[in-house]
């Protein structure tokens, strides 16, 4: 079993607490020392409420789900000896309401995915895809329908 986590810190910094006009700005710090500024998403808590260059939970769920079947996808191919050059994942996620409760209903993976030979057949790379979102953690976690739309 492994165990995963990270440290969210949020600070009210004199703000007007009860009439929630206060900052969802926040911090989140991982084990290896990363920090990332974080907020709620603009679509969720308007400006300035929110910080709109910080990363959302929405966005950050989307890139989790991309980053793992994107880390399966070059394990997968490593193993059959097929040297990707660059994976480029330009993924969505689609909030929509759902049985009465906001939640992120799809993510779309759009991978562009360059090798150093010759590319692989279009039914190894699918089968390569398919293979990566069946070992995906995070996929394998989540009630969101997960596609990956190739050319």
């Amino acid at each position: 079993m492994s165990s995963f986590g990270a440290e969210v810190t949020w600070q009210r910094d004199g703000a007007n607490f009860a009439d929630r006009r206060y900052s969802r700005g926040h911090l989140w710090r991982f084990d290896g020392g990363v920090e990332v500024p974080a907020s709620s998403s603009p679509h969720v808590v308007p400006l300035p409420y929110s910080v709109a260059e910080n990363v959302d939970p929405e966005e950050a769920y989307v890139a989790a789900l991309s980053s793992c079947h994107m880390l399966f996808f070059l394990d997968f191919a490593s193993r059959r000896k097929i040297v990707v050059d660059s994976y480029v994942d330009a993924a969505t996620g689609v909030m929509e309401k759902q049985d009465g409760k906001t939640v992120i209903t799809r993510v779309e993976l759009y991978p562009k995915v360059t090798y150093a030979a010759a590319a692989p057949t279009a039914e190894v790379e699918a089968e390569l895809h398919h293979a990566a979102h069946e070992a995906c953690f995070l996929a394998n976690s989540v009630k969101t329908e997960i596609s990956i739309k190739l050319d």
